[in-house]
Parts: C-alpha cells; sequence; structure tokens
C-alpha cells in the first residue's frame, strides 16, 4: 500500500507514525512545503541550549497524550512546570492572575474582584438571578458576546481575553464557548436537557465542585515539555515512522484517479491513500479538485498570526518570581500580550542561568507585529518588558535573540467553527482512502492534534 502525507507538522508525522504501526511494508511518502519538520513546533539551537519557538508546552492531564510519548520512549525527557502563578497586566499595573473558575471565568465575583469595576462585581454576583441563558444544545455561542452580557465587559478585556488569547492567538470575541471551553457548553447542555435553569456563575460552581481533589493536597501538574525541546518529539515520530519525507516539497494540486490520488507540484506520483495535514486554507486548495464542496466549506475557516520573540538575558535579577505575564487586551502603550519567563517557569531551563523570556504578539485581525521589522520587534519586547515588570533586559546583558512569525499559526475557533469542520468531514465520507487533519480538525493543543492524527491514520489504514 502506498499512502502520500502532505504537511510534515506533528499532525503529518504522528499520521505516519500510526501508519507504520498498521503496516509495516507500506510504502510512506510525506511532504513538506517549507526547510524544516516539525509545523508548529520549533525548537531551535540556542547556545545554553534548545529552546521551544513555538508551542513550548502540552497538558499533561491528558493520559493518551504522556502514553503516546512514552510510546515513543521520551517518558525519561519529560518535565514539569515549576508551579510559580502567572500575573495579568491591567489598568498599568501586574496583578495577581486569578485562580479557580472555568478558563478566567468565575463562578462569583471575590477571585477577580482586583482585575474588575466595583459595577462588573456587583452583576458577577447577581448573574444567578437574571433569566436563564437560551442556550443551544449540541450547538454553540460566542464567548465574548456571552459573557458581556451575563458579566459586563471589565472581565471579558482584563482576563479572559488575555487567557484565550494565549491559547488561540484570539480575542474573547473571535471564539465560540463549545469550541474553546467545552466542559462549559457540556454543562450548559446537561442544565438544559435536565430542564434547569443556566446561568453562567452556576454552570462553573458545578464545574467547580465537580473537579476531583488531589491526592496528598498536591495537584498533579497541569503541563509538561521536552528536556531538549519539542524536536525530541517530532524527530522521533520522523525516525520511527520510517517514512521518506521531502521538505522543500510544495504539492501544488491533488487530482483523483482510478488507483488513487495523483499529486502533483515537485513530484508528480500516484498513491493508494492520501492524507492532508496543513493548514484549512492550503487544506482547501488541495481539495479543489477531489473533493471541492468541502474545499468551499473549509474555505469559511480563518487563521490568527502571531510573533514569537525569545530573549536570552546573562542576568535574571530582577525578573519577577512568576512563570509569567499576560497582557489585558484592552491595555494601551504596550505591543506584546503576553511574556513567559521560561526559566522562571521551567527548572531545566533556570538550570543553565541566566534569564529565558519570551514575548508574544498579535491576535486575529492585528496583524501590526507580523508587517514589523525585526528590530522594532526586539525593542518593543525589550521595553514592554521593562514597562510591565521593571525588568531591564538590556541592562541584564541581551545574549540571544531569536524571532519566529507564524503566519497564519492557528485557526480561529469561532462559534461556527465546529459546525463547519463536521460538514467538512461529511463531505468526505464517500471517500474513505482520503483523510484530514491538523489543527483546525480536531483542537490547537498538542494532545488534540495527536489524537486526531490517529484518527486520520486508522481511517485510511482501515
Amino acid at each position: 500500500m502506498k499512502f502520500a502525507i502532505i504537511g510534515a507538522g506533528l499532525a503529518g508525522l504522528t499520521s505516519a507514525y500510526e501508519l507504520r504501526k498498521q503496516d509495516k511494508d507500506a510504502v510512506i511518502d510525506v511532504y513538506e512545503a517549507t526547510d524544516r519538520i516539525g509545523g508548529k513546533l520549533f525548537t531551535v539551537p540556542f547556545e545554553a541550549g534548545p529552546t521551544d519557538m513555538g508551542a513550548e508546552a502540552f497538558l499533561a492531564r491528558r493520559k493518551d497524550a504522556v502514553e503516546f510519548f512514552t510510546e515513543l520512549g521520551l517518558a525519561d525527557s519529560l518535565v514539569h512546570p515549576s508551579g510559580l502563578r502567572s500575573l495579568v497586566y491591567s489598568g498599568g499595573e501586574t496583578k495577581e492572575l486569578p485562580a479557580g473558575g472555568v478558563m478566567g471565568i468565575p463562578a462569583q465575583s471575590e477571585p477577580v474582584a482586583h482585575l474588575i469595576s466595583t459595577e462588573t462585581a456587583a452583576r458577577i454576583d447577581d448573574e444567578a438571578n437574571q433569566d436563564g441563558i437560551d442556550w443551544p444544545v449540541g450547538g454553540d455561542m460566542n464567548v465574548g458576546q456571552l459573557m458581556r452580557e451575563r458579566y459586563g465587559a471589565d472581565l471579558v478585556d482584563h482576563v479572559v481575553s488575555a487567557l484565550l488569547g494565549g491559547v488561540y492567538s484570539c480575542a474573547a470575541d473571535d471564539l465560540g464557548i463549545r469550541a474553546t471551553i467545552p466542559q462549559l457548553a457540556e454543562e450548559f447542555d446537561r442544565l438544559a436537557e435536565a430542564g434547569e435553569k443556566i446561568t453562567l456563575s452556576g454552570a462553573v460552581k458545578n464545574l467547580e465542585a465537580a473537579r476531583p481533589k488531589p491526592a496528598g493536597g498536591k495537584p498533579a501538574p497541569v503541563f509538561g515539555t521536552f528536556r531538549g525541546g519539542y524536536a525530541e518529539a517530532y524527530e522521533a515520530l520522523a525516525e520511527q515512522s520510517g517514512a521518506d519525507i521531502y521538505v522543500d516539497a510544495f504539492i501544488s494540486g491533488v487530482e483523483k484517479t482510478a488507483p488513487g490520488y495523483r499529486i502533483t507540484g515537485g513530484e508528480d506520483k500516484v498513491y493508494d491513500r492520501l492524507i492532508i495535514a496543513t493548514p484549512a486554507p492550503t487544506t482547501a486548495l488541495l481539495l479543489k479538485n477531489i473533493a471541492p464542496e468541502a474545499s468551499a466549506a473549509l474555505k469559511a475557516v480563518k487563521l490568527a498570526d502571531s510573533v514569537v520573540v525569545g530573549m536570552r538575558f546573562a542576568s535574571a535579577e530582577g525578573l519577577p518570581e512568576n512563570s509569567g505575564v499576560l497582557v489585558a487586551s484592552d491595555e494601551d502603550g504596550v505591543h506584546a500580550k503576553a511574556f513567559t519567563f521560561s526559566s522562571k517557569k521551567w527548572p531545566h531551563l533556570g538550570e543553565r542561568g541566566g534569564a529565558l523570556v519570551r514575548a508574544s504578539f498579535g491576535r486575529f485581525g492585528d496583524n501590526t507585529a507580523l508587517r514589523a521589522d525585526e528590530d522594532d520587534l526586539v525593542d518593543w519586547a525589550l521595553d514592554d518588558l521593562q514597562t510591565i515588570t521593571g525588568f531591564d533586559g538590556r541592562e541584564a546583558g541581551l545574549e540571544e535573540i531569536y524571532v519566529q512569525r507564524w503566519f497564519g499559526g492557528l485557526p480561529r475557533y469561532d462559534e461556527t467553527h465546529l459546525a463547519t469542520v463536521a460538514k467538512v468531514k461529511q463531505l468526505i465520507d464517500d471517500q474513505p482512502t482520503l483523510a484530514l487533519t491538523g489543527a483546525w480538525s480536531g483542537g490547537v493543543g498538542v494532545p488534540a492534534v495527536i489524537a486526531d492524527a490517529k484518527a486520520a491514520a486508522a481511517r485510511v489504514a482501515g
């Protein structure tokens, strides 16, 4: 059996690895348009050691992901954060990021009172007394719109958009509840099906009460990563898949033939089975001739651009004892949306000495940072870091810089996104030898991408 995979990011490489498990004798060719594998996972060789400039962590509570990495032989490389708290910069001050709740959404005002007005606090505490939410069971609603209606704008702009922006590079007003906070949507579903009144505070309260209590009083680590960076994972996948991987191999089109699929571009070959593991707009173009209706539907998915500026300093003196700081979406006078104090957050990076800081820029619809030149981005990062934390990076000794631009790095998971994905998948049901996967398909987090890619491989291998 001959398999072609277009895209050598995490989804494509996981698909190749899973296909090899299914068929030891399979011919598996992977085509990547850029000059490297890994996609949005990107480890760069800083002098002090490998440093991630794309995704930097995965949800360690996803046991399926931990088991997958263990299967790859990477269990001994897994490391966890220090547990230091994060901050939020709002109103010209750094403040504690509130704990509890669901993605910054509280059941009552007390945890967020230091970040909102007294009027907003009163609205939050009175929300349970208001009319119930008219929730569409199985459907979705806009996060920002619902939050503003129920709790007010303060919380959206100061907390929720900051948290969601760190994951999706989008403000709350660009995202769907089920698409990004599925546990909240599922609780709304449960309340609706039980005929109970649906309120935001009530749903969050129920979710908080249902959380398992940590054994021994110490919670398990929420996140994990690799001592040598994500390169450990994507290089292991590439090697163990046994696939032939072609970089700088742009595929311009796909045609359906009697025996399978003909790919055109740098190559002109026919394969029995095909997996497309590329961003949504690219996938839509590749589907144009083989699944035109699915192609048209997929064009609805839009992408958010972002930029990461990695900086290594000779000294960490003056850098807050926190894992990072988020910036409120309505904050004026700064360009960055977040800083990760990587050497504080990750003990294995702190062991290298000095300080490692990542500055993040860009949200959906705002490509200011993407268009800026590198010198401006570095100046913005250094200036904002000093404004927000007081840490003078220039004085601390800036020893290394890496600027990574993510053009269309993440799909916008708005309130129509899941329905769009379901429609696209339904429109290719009649082609069981074709599968689609990627961050747009099953979720942007590393565990979600892995799970979706495994399902794609199972579909075409079957």
